[in-house]
């Protein structure tokens, strides 16, 4: 058996997704008969004949009223030769935020497209979130093929308009009626002229490059212990790569070398720790090492601005004279946007932060390269970045001076919506800024 996939749907409003997703997990028994039970109810009860697909994932009670997906909802299957979770995401533009949610942990996106439609303004922008998230496989399931009498110059029209959009990529087409089951899970009598494989056949066989074990090292640390005089260790995640005992590392942001002396585990030491697990290691030499340093082989960046894609997720809009609260892997520090950004925009940004970061480019590791911008008034997740590159000293403004303590402190008081929280504010950003 094949390792874990993770998948997510995309695609426009009412393409099919809900239902290509219930279809599947129906097809490849996959569905307890208790929940069978209760879709079937709930088919008769809005009146959308013996069985709606789309129930086995809209759960919420709006959804099944408005017949559409605004949470991700999270199916789990499994086949003879892989183990799946499935993502389904929501196709309306209001949701667009939580379509990025479930596409943070894909390694495949499966792009809907209504045949009768082709591919639309939100079919673009799913593509296109899908693909800054670092998703390089896709699959285009061209659905209700059955609509347009499964009319092969149609499949193949939307076929080569959706390449052009993600050139760099593998893409599988697939003509399919996720409502009737054609090319779902085996080949459709009604497409004789398409020779591909179905579609969980697509998913079963799709080989995934994941950053692994061959991977450079990348441990942040989560957590100090020292439960005694004798003992100093790192307790964190292994977010890509293989540590062994004896292996030279450099602790960053210091830049210190240093060797393992211990890997240490529930179990007991260990030789060697692969990622993703979460172990605590012992260093050779005392070095200073706190929360949110990263120890690490290899070549890293090491700054405090780069240019990121950010997709905002807060009704409120970015605004460029705010302080922000950033999180990349174990380290928050605030940090400020050189560009206004309103909910549900992806754009090209800059992000300065107070303190420097360990990072990668989100195309290198998705661990390293990721970052969430968090509002400090409200502690609202506001917005996902992808780190593209570290800015240049020469690229940086040298003839704009970095704001004082005091004037980040003064606008994040000014962003407060009371005194209270504008007190709170403060104190936490001094507690961030003296660590």
């Amino acid at each position: 058996m094949q390792g874990l996939l993770r998948i997510c749907t995309a695609g426009s409003v009412d393409d099919g997704k809900s239902t290509l997703i219930g279809r599947l997990l129906y097809d490849s028994r996959s569905v307890y008969e208790d929940q069978l039970q209760s879709v079937q109810t709930a088919s008769r009860r809005f009146a959308s004949g013996p069985i709606d697909f789309s129930l086995f994932t809209d759960g919420l009670k709006v959804e099944r009223e408005q017949g559409i997906t605004i949470d991700v909802a999270y199916r789990y299957f499994a086949t003879a030769r892989r183990k799946f979770i499935l993502a389904d995401t929501p196709g309306h533009e209001q949701y667009t935020r939580n379509m990025a949610t479930g596409a943070s942990t894909a390694d495949v996106a499966i792009l809907l497209v209504d045949a009768r439609h082709g591919v639309r303004v939100q079919s673009r922008r799913h593509a296109k979130i899908a693909r800054l998230l670092g998703i390089t496989t896709f699959v285009l399931a061209v659905n209700k093929m059955d609509l347009v009498d499964f009319d092969r110059d149609v499949f193949d029209a939307i076929s080569e308009e959706f390449a052009a959009l993600l050139p760099g990529t593998t893409m599988h087409a697939i003509p399919m009626s996720a409502l009737h089951g054609d090319n779902v899970i085996a080949p459709s009598e009604r497409t004789p002229w398409f020779t591909g494989p179905s579609l969980l056949e697509c998913l079963e066989r799709v080989e995934i490059d994941r950053v692994g074990a061959d991977a450079p090292l990348r441990f942040p640390v989560q957590l100090v212990l020292r439960p005694n005089a004798e003992f100093r260790g790192y307790a964190g995640q292994i977010l890509s790569g293989t540590v062994r005992t004896g292996d030279a590392v450099t602790v960053w942001p210091s830049g210190v070398a240093t060797t393992i002396r211990r890997i240490v585990a529930w179990g007991g030491d260990l030789a060697e720790a692969i990622a993703p697990a979460s172990v605590t290691l012992v260093l050779d030499d005392d070095v200073d090492v706190s929360r949110g340093d990263v120890i690490a082989s290899g070549a890293v960046e090491v700054g405090s601005q780069f240019d990121a894609e950010i997709v905002w997720m807060d009704e409120r809009p970015l605004d460029p004279a705010r302080v922000y609260l950033l999180k990349q892997a174990s380290r928050t520090v605030t940090a400020e946007v050189n560009r206004g950004l309103v909910l549900n925009q992806i754009g090209s940004v800059t992000v300065t932060t107070a303190k420097p970061l360990v990072f990668d480019r989100y195309t290198d590791n998705r661990a390293t390269g990721g970052f969430i911008v968090i509002d400090p008034a409200t502690n609202f997740t506001a917005g996902a970045g992808m780190i593209a590159h570290a800015v240049s000293a020469t690229r940086a403004h040298p003839t704009t001076a970095a704001p004082s303590v005091a004037e980040r402190l003064a606008r994040l008081v000014r962003a407060a919506p009371s005194d209270a929280d504008a007190a709170e504010v403060v104190r936490r950003a001094l507690e961030e800024m003296l660590i």
